[in-house]
Order: structure tokens, then sequence, then C-alpha cells
């Protein structure tokens, strides 16, 4: 299973970049493995009620990587985040299988400290394409299939095979 899912990821990273020669290339010397993979490790100990090492191997990942991701995030399958310096996933962020973010990608919150446990970032479906230095704060939807152009300030839901662009980001609908 393990082998598996492995051997998926890198054959979803060589299907998202033309530049990937090679499995060991991939996994010795892509931040996007390396934040994954951490991540993992760190949500399971979040899971457990490991905070404090859950946050330390986070900090670490984002020191090595230039990707944060909170370990309280949950992550699908086959995430590829590409030239992943600036990425930040926030605590309650969801994020579906087969997504592809690029860098400067912010899935942030609304809310305080004083909102603990609840709901406060983004929910992302599968197959969705964000671009660079786009920023989608709160408890919002993106749907299954849809794309966010780069420098995107989306607040709002995002319907499934959508695409929006602009700040704040509009449907390609409301330009026809």
């Amino acid at each position: 299973m393990m082998f598996k899912s492995a051997r998926d990821y890198i054959k979803n990273v060589k299907h998202n970049d033309p530049a990937a020669r090679h499995a060991l290339e991939i996994i010795l010397l892509y931040p996007t493995v390396w934040a994954v993979v951490n991540h993992r490790i760190a949500h399971w100990l979040y899971k457990v009620r490991l905070l404090f090492l859950a946050r330390l191997i986070s900090q670490l990942s984002r020191f090595f990587t230039g990707i944060e991701i909170h370990p309280g995030a949950t992550i699908g399958k086959c995430l590829f985040i590409d030239h992943g310096m600036g990425v930040v996933i926030g605590e309650t962020a969801e994020i579906g299988d087969y997504v592809n973010l690029f860098h400067g990608v912010t899935l942030g919150g609304t809310g305080s400290g004083a909102d603990a446990g609840k709901k406060r970032h983004p929910t992302i479906g599968n197959h969705v394409l964000i671009g660079a230095q786009a920023t989608l704060l709160g408890p919002i939807t993106v749907g299954d299939n849809a794309k966010i152009g780069a420098n995107a300030m989306v607040v709002k839901d995002v319907e499934a095979d959508d695409t929006v662009i602009g700040q704040i980001a509009r449907s390609k609908k409301y330009y026809k």
C-alpha cells in the first residue's frame, strides 16, 4: 500500500512537472515530497495529541522546504506543490486528491485564537489547480476541478469546474 501510494505520487509529479526526470531526483530534490512526508508524520502526531512534537516537525520542515503546513491540516493523496517556497496551509484546511499548488499560495484562516476548534480555513476539492500567490481565506469551499488564477484573492466559495481570477476573484462567468 505504502509503495503504491509512493509510486502514484512520483507519477503525479512527473505528470505535472516536465522538468522531473526520474524518481530518485523527485524523492531527493523536490521540496514538495519532503513537505508532504513531514506533514504526514506531524499530522499523525497531532491526531494522537503530541502537539509539541507535531509543531516541531512542522517548523523544521518549513525551515528546510519553505513550505508551511500546519499539522492539523488534512491533505489527500498526491498533493503537488510546484516551486513550493512561501506556501502556507492553515490548521483547519482540507485538501482533496491530486491538487496542484504553485509558490506563494496561502490557504489562510479568518478568526482568532478564541475560535479554536472552529473551521477557519478553506476546503479544497479534488483535481484543483491554484496559481502562484493566490490567497484563499476563511472557511470557503473550492469545488472539484476548479482553477484559481495567479494572485487571486478568494473569499467566497468556488463552484466545481469553475475558474476564478482577479482580486477579489470573480467567476469567469462574471466577465461574459
